[in-house]
């Protein structure tokens, strides 16, 4: 028997931080993502290789079909983060694997890993589908987060995201703005650790309630923006919020104070993806200062 499924990565635009406490966020799912492949076989095991966006193995492990005991494997700390989700499935659903006499899996990724566009929630998405169990329970049983990240891998078009009395709330949008050819997505190199951003996070004074309101204000402005010069405005109040809270200074004041169009961070402040609205000089202004990683709205939007 052989079975596929495929999951979207994610970026998302508007809410980081405080999408976590309930506020409206703006998330867009990628044109790139992740496949895992299934085959059944007679090894009397698990047989698990993880490619990447060059087609070469980045990860591959064995494990004993009955109880996911780790036999082989190349990296352990990865292979113990796999062992915890497919026990979680498993506990979501007691059938999963439990009948088969081997198994091989490949999963392939359409993006590097260090892009920060979902390595994790796409896998996760795509073991759900594989164990017919619910992906956002699975996420937050496991890992925590707020769950935008699965929405995007199960959605083929922009949405706004909200968790509401511990559910998420997942409505698809017509965010397709007449100025997306003046919006890039630029990689900062570096990859950063969101369960770490989320524990310094907590760790802020806050108006909680002030914050959730006036995140959610920003995203329903920004879904409905009509200009790049509005559009710019909202990103600028984003950041001038989230820099107030965090205590961290924005990306532009930090790296790119002579840049003449707005600058958003996305996700984990101070890494993966940062949105820039600017012009065709945009690609040589980040190329000189040493981020060469720039993709316009239109190739990385799905």
């Amino acid at each position: 028997m052989h079975k596929e499924f495929y999951s979207n990565g994610k970026l998302l635009l508007s809410g980081e931080y405080a999408i976590l406490d309930g506020a409206l966020g703006l998330a867009v799912p990628t044109t790139l993502g992740q496949s895992l492949q299934v085959v059944d076989s007679d090894s009397g095991t698990l047989r698990w290789a993880s490619f990447d966006e060059n087609a070469e193995i980045w990860f591959q492990a064995e494990f004993e079909l009955e109880s996911f005991r780790i036999k082989t494997a190349s990296d352990e700390k990865t292979a113990q983060t796999l062992v915890e989700l497919l026990i979680e499935a498993r506990q979501q659903n007691p059938d999963f694997l439990s009948k088969n006499s081997g198994v091989e899996v490949e999963t392939r990724l359409g993006f590097p890993r260090s892009w920060g566009l979902g390595t994790s929630s796409t896998l996760i998405n795509n073991i759900a589908q594989w164990a017919q169990v619910d992906a956002y329970q699975l996420l937050w049983n496991a890992f925590g987060g707020s769950g935008y990240d699965i929405a995007c891998a199960q959605h083929s078009a922009p949405i706004t995201y909200q968790v509401q009395n511990g559910k998420p709330a997942v409505n698809e949008v017509d965010f397709d703005p007449l100025f997306k050819e003046s919006l890039y997505f630029v990689h900062l190199n570096q990859k950063q650790s969101s369960k770490e951003a989320i524990a310094a996070y907590r760790k802020q004074e806050f108006n909680q309630k002030d914050l959730i309101h006036d995140i959610s204000s920003l995203t329903e402005k920004m879904v409905n923006a009509a200009t790049l010069q509005e559009f710019q405005s909202l990103m600028e109040q984003h950041e001038a919020i989230l820099s107030n809270v965090l205590q961290i200074p924005t990306v532009k004041s930090q790296l790119f104070s002579d840049y003449p169009g707005a600058l958003k961070s996305l996700g984990a402040w101070g890494g993966d993806f940062v949105l820039a609205a600017g012009n065709q000089h945009t690609l040589d202004y980040f190329s000189a200062k040493g981020y060469p990683t720039v993709i316009p709205f239109s190739k990385m939007v799905l």
